[in-house]
């Protein structure tokens, strides 16, 4: 018999033949267009699907990296001369210092924190109050300076910094005045009564979270030591790192400058599981992906037994002709190829195209939802994100591929293994 290069233009010929063929010519071009159609949603949803997904893990994490501590270095409780347990630093410029000059730290900041009510008019809301020198406020990356943010940082030692979700609860802005009321006040001979004090608003920040924006506020350090009674005393340091996915290295030169009574919380042990989660949703949403690409794929395999069945006579004619089983098998897994790979490529720009325009996309459904399809106080942050990454996109592609190339096997191998003679035997 005659012997044909593999895949050689003579084979591309007689596959392109069959895939554009009417149905009145014994061609499948409706189950083809199925076909083709369904691998790419799947790619599409896929790809999006994965791009979602990183979107909103890298922006969790930028927001947690971005506006709270690396690391926080805070006090077990000790006793004084007296028998009273005292938290905190006494000494907490050298402290700073030291944590400072730890290799791999950037910053090193002693902190104040307490919890208080804040009211403005007849608005009245919980907030959490972090003392910080207005230094330290400034390199804060998405609260200080070149972070969303109106009014003058440089003003903070004279008011307050705030969320700028806390600001429109209370329905002020900056140059308005707030009480902030705090239980642990002023002491007294009949007790410790509330500390009232109204400060000035100098400052309104977006950090891109919900819950920071709408309870966090900024005191400047000395204040905050004089409102809460902690003069003299740090209660935590903010640690922020130059590598924070390698935070857990420092652990042990960190606790050996804070101290004997230092104890580390790192961004991991407070988000930890949370990330977990969404790692095992990654794997879990990319399996049920997978399996409607598969799906999408079997229509290929119902498409070709149909293309094999009405192509009968024309296989014994090839094989009467001298064409191999291997070259049969090789036309007949060029049709159901070019489906699958014309439908990824399709779906690989689809999902690309949604994830780089998802923002006027995320905006129409929403309007034509008629608004409140993304709440904030749910989800965290404030807009739908999606991040293409390489990585993600390749998966797609060889998933897809991998599959249409996996079950166009068995039809084209059904039709190289068909007898010419039974084939020609009615016709």
């Amino acid at each position: 018999m005659a012997q044909t290069a593999p895949f050689s233009h003579f084979e591309r010929m007689i596959a392109w033949r069959y895939l554009r063929a009417k149905r009145a010519e014994g061609g499948v071009s409706v189950m083809t267009w199925i076909s083709l159609i369904g691998i790419t949603l799947a790619v599409f949803a896929l790809i999006a699907t994965l791009a979602v997904r990183a979107g909103f893990r890298a922006e969790f994490v930028d927001t947690i990296l971005g506006a709270n501590a690396h690391v926080t270095v805070y006090a077990a409780g000790t006793l004084d001369e007296n028998g009273r347990e005292i938290k905190g630093f006494a000494e907490y410029d050298a402290i700073a210092a030291r944590l400072a000059a730890v290799p791999g730290v950037t910053r090193a900041a002693p902190m104040v924190r307490g919890q208080v009510m804040v009211t403005a008019g007849d608005a009245t809301m919980g907030a959490e109050v972090f003392g910080l020198s207005q230094k330290d406020l400034a390199t804060i990356p998405r609260v200080g300076i070149g972070a969303d943010a109106v009014g003058d940082i440089a003003r903070f030692d004279e008011g307050i910094a705030i969320g700028s979700g806390l600001a429109r609860e209370l329905g002020v802005g900056v140059g308005d005045r707030i009480r902030v009321i705090s239980p642990t006040g002023v002491k007294t001979a009949f007790g410790t009564s509330p500390r009232v004090n109204a400060y000035e608003v100098v400052y309104v920040f977006t950090a891109g979270r919900y819950d920071i924006d709408r309870t966090r506020l900024y005191m400047p350090f000395a204040e905050a030591q004089a409102y809460f009674n902690r003069e003299g005393f740090a209660d935590e340091f903010e640690v922020m790192v130059e590598k924070p996915d390698a935070v857990d290295s420092l652990a042990g030169p960190l606790m050996q400058a804070g101290g004997d009574t230092a104890i580390l919380w790192t961004w991991r042990d407070s988000s930890g599981a949370f990330l977990r989660a969404l790692d095992i949703e990654d794997n879990v949403m990319f399996i049920i992906l997978s399996i409607l690409v598969l799906i999408a794929t079997m229509n290929i395999v119902s498409g070709l037994i149909m293309l094999v069945k009405n192509k009968g006579r024309d296989i014994g004619i090839l094989r009467t002709m001298g064409l191999t089983e291997a070259a049969v098998l090789r036309i007949f897994f060029l049709c159901g190829a070019f489906t699958g790979i014309v439908g990824t490529l399709m779906g690989v720009v689809l999902g690309c195209l949604f994830a780089l325009y998802i923002d006027p996309i995320f905006s129409a459904v929403n309007y034509l939802a008629g608004g409140g399809v993304w709440d904030p106080s749910i989800r965290g942050i404030y807009a739908l994100p999606a991040k293409l990454q390489w990585n993600d996109v390749m998966s797609a592609v060889g998933l897809s591929l991998g599959l249409s190339f996996i079950v166009t096997i068995f039809p084209a191998r059904r039709a190289a293994r068909m007898n010419p003679v039974e084939a020609l035997r009615y016709e």
